[in-house]
Parts: C-alpha cells; sequence; structure tokens
C-alpha cells in the first residue's frame, strides 16, 4: 500500500480502548451509532490531527500543530464513529468519541488514494478558519507526525462537507489549494455604486 499509516503512541491508543472497555464512556457518548453496535469495536486507522491556525502566516511558509489523533471506530459492518485523543503533560488521553459525515467522508477519500496510487504519509488538517477538514497526504513518509510544515508538494484532499467553492474529495496540491483558501477568506470588495448622470 503506497500510504504509509503511522502507528499512533502507544498511550493514545490505550486510552482509547480504555474508554471503548468503558460501558459509562460508551453510554454517555453522544453517538447513537456507537451505543447500537452489538459485538465487539475496534480502533482503526490513526490519523494525526493537525491544525493550519493561519491559512497565511507573517513568514509565508504554512506551519501546522498537531492537535492530537484520531481513530475510526469500527462495529458491525462498518465505521461507526471516531475518537480523539489530545495531548497532556503526561502523554496522550482520550477526549471523546464523536459521529458524522466527516467518517464516512475520510474513509473514502483514504480508498481514493489508496486506489489511485498516490504516495504520502496521511494526515488530517484542520482549518479552523474556514470549518474545513482534509486528508493530508505528506510527501515525506518517514516524517515525525508531530512536524507540521506543509510541503508545497503535499497533496490536500478537502473532505464533505467543504467550505462553498471548494471541490470536495478533488485531491490538489497544497501550492494550489492553499491560494484558493486565501481568497475564501478575503473580505469581500465593497460594491460599487453608479455614479450619478453628469
Amino acid at each position: 500500500m503506497p500510504l504509509h499509516v503511522l502507528s499512533a503512541p502507544a498511550p493514545a491508543l490505550r486510552s482509547v480502548l480504555a474508554a471503548l472497555g468503558s460501558p459509562t464512556a460508551v453510554r454517555e457518548a453522544p453517538t447513537p451509532a456507537l451505543r447500537s453496535v452489538q459485538g465487539p469495536l475496534s480502533p482503526e486507522l490513526p490519523l494525526p490531527v493537525h491544525v493550519l491556525d493561519r491559512i497565511v502566516p507573517s513568514d509565508g511558509v504554512p506551519v501546522t500543530r498537531l492537535a492530537g489523533w484520531r481513530f475510526l471506530i469500527r462495529g458491525g459492518d462498518g465505521v461507526v464513529a471516531a475518537a480523539d485523543t489530545v495531548p497532556t503533560a503526561d502523554g496522550w488521553a482520550f477526549s471523546h468519541f464523536f459521529e458524522g459525515p466527516y467518517l464516512a467522508s475520510t474513509e473514502l477519500a483514504l480508498r481514493q488514494a489508496e486506489s489511485t496510487g498516490a504516495h504520502g504519509q496521511p494526515r488530517l488538517l484542520s482549518v479552523p478558519e474556514l470549518y474545513m477538514l482534509t486528508l493530508w497526504l505528506h510527501a515525506d513518509t518517514d516524517a515525525d507526525p508531530a512536524a507540521g510544515t506543509l510541503h508545497a508538494a503535499d497533496v490536500l484532499v478537502p473532505l464533505a462537507p467543504a467550505p462553498p467553492g471548494i471541490a470536495a474529495h478533488l485531491p490538489r496540491r497544497a501550492a494550489d489549494l492553499l491560494p484558493l483558501l486565501t481568497l475564501r477568506l478575503a473580505p469581500a470588495a465593497p460594491a460599487l455604486l453608479d455614479s450619478p448622470a453628469a
């Protein structure tokens, strides 16, 4: 498989397994699909989640920060939820379970990348300014998953739902997509009023 899926830090995985083993954590999760599964639940496809706080940084080099690890939770015939972990002073801790459209979209984007022979280290990149999540195929497959430099040749696949004007599931080089995101954030130009007839 050309995608180089990383192993999550052991404490992150242990925290998710502990949460899955806790009837209270599962029962209190806002995830009806997770609560309704009969049989075992297993965390799969750990992806580091990076956040791009500013699309256009002052020095011109987009840098991200590692915000956590996300695990897709499989139960029954498919993915029913996701679990997020967050960094702590002691390592990693379970944060929460959730469900929603990004789960199926993440799975689809990973399948598409595999079927097209795409290369890279899969990550998730959140762009809070646009309420956007992308699958990030980092070109350096040996990079530390905590390293956050977004290279021009990296591929970004916007997940659905994508912001207006951004096509979901259309892979684009970061060098091509970031200027488009910058345009989405630019303030709209004031409408020009017709000047009165002289």
